[in-house]
């Protein structure tokens, strides 16, 4: 199989500051870790805020492909789980209107809505013991990209 050299850039970006940045962030047992996992999360956020407001619609601006795919399950899970639960909660994805669209764009393609349920996440996320102790799950938030006219 030949590789794209932009899909792996941007896989070499997406999963280590973010994918894997969010874990970091949430299960850090110190607040030097935290605070370099928070900041790689943001800042690789903010990266994608600018790079799909600059282009898209995806992001290699040409078609979908695993670089979308890896963003997309993070972004789902953002606002309803680790937003709070790992304490990454400079801003929400809600927060971000490039990447909000985005999400919104992704999940309404044929098929990927109905792989999402949030309520299965937040309670997984939730029955972490060691990050909830007394296992309340959250009722909120409202999520728009998952509203039947997103």
């Amino acid at each position: 199989m030949r590789r794209n050299p932009r899909i792996d850039a941007l896989n070499s970006r997406i999963y280590p500051r973010l994918n894997n940045g969010v874990y970091r962030a949430g299960f850090a047992t110190t607040q030097a870790a935290y605070e370099e996992a928070f900041r790689d999360v943001f800042t690789e956020l903010d990266l994608l805020e600018e790079e799909l407001a600059a282009g898209g619609p995806w992001l290699t601006a040409e078609r979908i492909t695993e670089a979308d795919i890896r963003l997309l399950v993070t972004l789902v899970r953002f606002d309803a789980a680790y937003h709070g639960l790992l304490k990454t909660n400079l801003r929400r994805i809600a927060d971000y209107p490039a990447l909000s669209a985005y999400l919104a764009r992704t999940s309404a393609l044929p098929g990927m809505r109905e792989t999402v349920n949030i309520d299965h996440i937040k309670r997984g996320y939730y029955s972490i013991k060691r990050l909830n102790p007394v296992g309340i799950v959250p009722v909120g938030p409202a999520l728009r990209w998952l509203s039947p006219e997103a």
